[in-house]
């Protein structure tokens, strides 16, 4: 039975579907499709500023003055697969579309993967962390852009057991991310010499109240406790232990998918001296300052984040394609756009050059930051400083060890 709730996410997408139908037939718009969180915990992770990202790289494109109409359409999947992949079928058998973007849940990610496939369209997943997109269930319609379980759990894991955190205990979103993020955190912790002290696995959605978890965290003495999920519930879980007094107990907090939006609500005082990973940061040079200056306007409540920064990656990189193919060609196939951007280099404000690997895989550099003291930051937004940089080659599970199909074709 569909669910008001769900009726309203479906609509998200209706009316600028139904605007564009008229002139679909006359000029074939390219449309692009942000399926993310727009009104669940993951909202200030995903959702408009990922909407506000992607507009920003259709005007930076010049496609528009080029001749070439392009479109962007959005819509809430609730955090649910059943409904992201409806409203996905809706947009490609009736809406036009022909890339779909964010898609910041790895349960959906992976469950888009086929349709993608069948309808011959375009996966550009920027949001979902699973390397199961690059691994056994990689697809020559898809592209993995952002960021990784491997790379975030071999970034921070690695770096805390080097200061001395070589007990964990895990806190873990029950879903395919949280799973897939316990697996590899988990080997990296054992490469290291340290030792996983215990782990709980929560409900997602739905859960706010974590005191019988970190209380099981605390009992376990482990030096780090280690929150595999991310956005609201990260934000609670952090400030939930500082309540119960965890970081004072001497047990450090770790989080192992965090994004500066989630810095900038905890607030510096309560976030100073926390680790995390990410694949960009607006401030880290001239280029992210500049595309920062541009999309602002568009989203100047909320800074964008590696992913946000990754939807116009993708959607840049796309849509330069799509100019080198033509429209109607790239409409007709999503697998020969995917091939022949996996054949150009990359090159662009928020990550610089880059590349993408045959399993579809995008590399690029990834950070290791910690969160200021209130007394280091200058300003607005001004949170991070940089601790370690990871090569492309030094970040990304090497192509040997994935399994992708398309890799053992070759």
């Amino acid at each position: 039975m569909t669910t008001r709730r769900q009726m309203l996410a479906a609509a998200t997408a209706a009316p600028a579907l139904a605007g564009g139908r008229a002139r679909a037939q006359a000029q074939a718009p390219i449309r692009l499709g942000v399926l993310g969180d727009f009104s669940g915990p993951y909202r200030h992770l995903s959702g408009p500023t990922n909407v506000a990202c992607v507009r920003q790289a259709v005007q930076d494109s010049g496609l528009t003055e080029r001749g070439i109409a392009v479109e962007v359409v959005q819509a809430d999947h609730l955090q649910r697969a059943d409904l992201g992949v409806s409203i996905t079928r809706e947009w490609f058998d009736r809406g036009g579309v022909d890339a779909v973007l964010e898609v910041n849940n790895s349960s959906i990610a992976l469950a888009l993967n086929g349709l993608v496939r069948e309808k011959d369209k375009v996966h550009l997943n920027t949001g979902a962390a699973t390397t199961e997109l690059t691994g056994p269930s990689c697809s020559p319609n898809t592209i993995h852009w952002t960021y990784d379980t491997y790379m975030a759990a071999r970034s921070s894991g690695v770096a805390t057991i080097r200061a001395g955190g070589d007990s964990f205990f895990f806190i873990t979103a029950d879903m395919a991310f949280g799973h897939q993020m316990e697996r590899d955190l988990s080997r990296f912790i054992e490469e290291g010499q340290g030792r996983v002290a215990g782990r709980v696995r929560y409900p997602f959605p739905g859960t706010s109240d974590f005191s019988a978890f970190l209380l099981q965290a605390q009992a376990s003495r482990a030096k780090v406790v280690a929150f595999l999920n991310a956005g609201a519930d990260l934000i609670n879980c952090v400030k939930q232990a500082n309540e119960f007094g965890l970081a004072r107990r001497g047990q450090k907090l770790l989080g192992i998918i965090s994004f500066i939006n989630d810095i900038h609500s905890l607030g510096l005082p309560t976030a100073q001296g926390f680790l995390l990973t990410e694949c960009f940061y607006w401030d880290m040079n001239d280029r992210t300052r500049a595309f920062t200056r541009r999309v602002l306007p568009r989203t100047p409540d909320n800074y964008p984040n590696q992913c946000q920064a990754g939807a116009y990656s993708a959607a840049l990189h796309y849509l330069k394609a799509v100019e080198q193919m033509g429209a109607a060609r790239a409409k007709a196939s999503g697998r020969e756009v995917v091939e022949l951007m996996k054949r150009m280099p990359t090159d662009d404000d928020v990550f610089g050059p880059g590349s993408i690997r045959a399993d579809g895989r995008k590399l690029h550099p990834a950070y290791l930051f910690e969160v200021k003291a209130p007394s280091e930051s200058r300003g607005p937004w001004d949170y991070f400083k940089l601790v370690q940089t990871s090569s492309p080659e030094e970040a990304w599970r090497p192509l040997s060890e994935g399994g992708c199909p398309l890799v053992a074709a070759r």
